[in-house]
């Protein structure tokens, strides 16, 4: 374990003199060496606090707290949604080479993967978490002294160093959908010189410009300042416990706005997103923290964890991807930033992102997969409501249609120096070319070498990792780079089809790897199909003995406008009642996305809605099918 230098010990020593002195007995808990540290969190917000400039926000106690510490300006989550972000946060590492990067999940974590605060509890400090989790996986007994809505730091020991998490739940999407009946629903703790007015909103350009919208804005605002409450009530816990210049505080948000195309997406809008922390005196480290003042290097949120070990003088273990930012002996800055989507609640996708300082490149996998697709829970955001009665009345601009698409491109380049908004896509500028060769290279090299499990299906993933004893573990065996290597230019291929080679793709569509398979026969949709040699091809490959190649199959069936032999493959499939639910619940995806060709198998669905099986995601697609042909 590393060990503190000896002035910093001394620092920190007089810091708890200083402190003791400071305070009445009454009020003085006992002072260790060692920091506490404070993690206050809210959800589904970008940086739309005072202190960032947004001119009506109401958040006095955030912007006090950013005088006394540090704003970073470039602080990303490595997903636009919560439980693959908060996999990220608690291990160090991406979701999508854990294997945790499917919303909702429940990954396999390798023993020898721990949450951060294992390390931390395991050198003596008192961890707790009030309230949330939503790891992906189960969390391990050791992480947590105490995780529930009763943990808090005061429970501890005496003279046990604390690392303690709150979250605040009340900027979460679901408490905007009250928007529509905005002046009888103001947050009960605001005074009503609080209340933000929807006229005063700024509406970016990726959206209408409407009263629905203004009123999510002034909504979201309104829940920030309680945030703001939030932030004050902890702060004065530790003022009057004697413990404020004891502990580093982090503010931070689990993701992006919680509205379309931020939340559950790629761009800044939904993995930019603030970060504040505030070090007392005593436990910087080279000139590190100095009150009001912003730093501008690159954080991705799954250093976070390795920042607190140490913050705390221990060392990051070799297997965390993530990198301290603060403490001693830090490595260099990040050049860029990686981001992951992955099945987001019960739709199918998969996209990956790099970001350097200029330029963010997105790539596509699935580009035959909608920007805004239908989703359940999303559905109810009053913005998304506006977004679709507009565009069914063609009164979208083009900037705000393109994202009622019903496909995307395969590749996405921005300017967010010139474009912050991320609206014109410059992936087809040759100006832009070397850029994007560069970028694009960058995020392949990433992928390889962080072994993303996103190149394997979800069905065939959860069956792989009970074999290997966890998802993270399937590329990590001695063919893993080589495995991957294959199947991300077959990947590549599927996402391209006006570039995809015959001499490629067919001896793929017979390899022993039914990821390979599977990539390939999703790639045969971008073949020049002109025989029925082509299109027997892909009906064997419905016959194939892995479900996740069958699916794929339909799939590309539909894509190629064939859509019965489609339809009587996933038929098949849905019918297969003792089948696992992840293998159902691809099936059902895939054929909700058809359209009324999908018509005949409504009695197949009716049967599989009836049959409750345990994933809450079949019946959402289920409902959501039967209703389309029931209206």
């Amino acid at each position: 374990m590393n060990i503190l230098s000896r002035r910093n010990f001394l620092k920190r020593t007089f810091g708890s003199v200083v402190a003791a002195s400071l305070f009445p007995a009454h009020l003085r808990a006992a002072q260790p060496a060692q920091p506490n540290i404070l993690w206050l969190s809210c959800e589904d917000i970008s940086p739309h606090l005072g202190c960032y400039g947004q001119e009506y926000a109401i958040t006095p106690n955030i912007d006090q707290l950013a005088t006394e510490g540090v704003r970073y300006t470039r602080a990303f989550t490595v997903h636009g949604v919560c439980a693959p972000s908060r996999s990220g946060i608690i291990t160090g590492m991406h979701p999508s080479s854990l294997g945790s990067v499917n919303m909702r999940c429940r990954a396999l974590k390798p023993d020898s993967i721990k949450c951060f605060t294992e390390y931390l509890r395991a050198d003596g400090y008192y961890c707790t978490n009030n309230s949330k989790e939503d790891y992906n996986f189960k969390t391990p007994k050791a992480a947590w002294d105490q995780s529930s809505s009763k943990a808090h730091w005061k429970n501890r020991p005496p003279e046990k160093p604390f690392f303690a998490v709150f979250n605040f739940t009340g900027t979460h999407e679901s408490k905007l959908w009250n928007s529509a009946d905005f002046d009888n629903t103001h947050p009960p703790r605001l005074k009503p010189s609080q209340w933000q007015k929807p006229e005063n909103m700024t509406v970016p350009p990726i959206y209408p410009d409407t009263l629905a919208v203004r009123r999510d804005f002034a909504r979201l605002f309104e829940r920030i300042t309680e945030f703001d409450y939030f932030v004050k009530d902890k702060i004065d816990e530790l003022k009057q416990a004697g413990l404020y210049e004891n502990t580093i505080i982090f503010i931070w948000s689990d993701h992006g706005d919680p509205l379309p195309r931020a939340k559950r997406c790629l761009y800044d809008s939904g993995t930019l997103v603030p970060l504040i922390v505030r070090i007392p005196e005593p436990f910087r480290t080279n000139n590190q923290g100095k009150p009001n003042t912003t730093d501008d290097r690159f954080i991705n949120f799954i250093d976070l964890g390795s920042t607190v070990l140490n913050l705390t003088g221990l060392p990051v273990p070799k297997h965390m991807q993530g990198q301290p930012f603060l403490g001693p002996n830090l490595p260099p800055p990040r050049k860029y930033i990686f981001g992951a989507r992955q099945r987001i609640d019960e739709l199918f996708d998969m996209v990956r992102s790099v970001r350097d300082e200029q330029y963010r490149y997105i790539r596509n996998f699935m580009p035959f997969v909608p920007y805004l697709p239908f989703l359940q829970y999303s559905e109810k955001c009053n913005t998304l409501k506006s977004l679709r009665n507009l565009h069914a009345q063609n009164q979208l601009n083009n900037v705000q249609a393109q994202w009622l698409s019903d496909h995307r491109p395969a590749e996405e380049l921005y300017d967010l120096k010139n474009d912050p908004w991320e609206t014109h896509n410059l992936a087809q500028n040759p100006q832009y070319t070397n850029v994007q060769n560069q970028l694009r290279t960058v995020l392949e090299n990433w992928m390889i070498e962080t072994r993303d499990t996103g190149l394997i299906p979800e069905p065939e993933m959860i069956r792989l990792a009970q074999q290997y004893g966890g998802e993270y573990l399937i590329f990590q065996q001695t063919d893993g780079k080589q495995r991957i290597e294959k199947l991300l230019k077959l990947a590549i291929l599927a996402s391209q089809p006006q570039s995809v080679p015959r001499t490629v793709i067919e001896p793929a569509l017979k390899d022993s790897d039914p990821l390979a398979r599977y990539w390939a026969v999703l790639a045969m949709r971008g073949l020049a199909i002109n025989s029925q040699n082509d299109i027997e091809k892909i009906h064997q490959a419905g016959k194939d003995k892995n479900p996740c190649v069958r699916i794929a199959a339909a799939w590309t069936l539909h894509l190629l406008g064939k859509n019965k032999n489609a339809v009587a493959i996933l038929e098949n499939e849905l019918k297969q009642l003792d089948q696992p639910e992840e293998v159902l619940h691809f099936a059902i995806h895939v054929l909700d996305t058809f359209g009324p060709e999908s018509r005949p198998a409504l009695q197949t669905v009716k049967a599989l809605y009836a049959a409750k099986k345990k994933n809450n995601y079949i019946e959402r697609v289920g409902k959501h099918f039967i209703e389309k042909f029931q209206k």
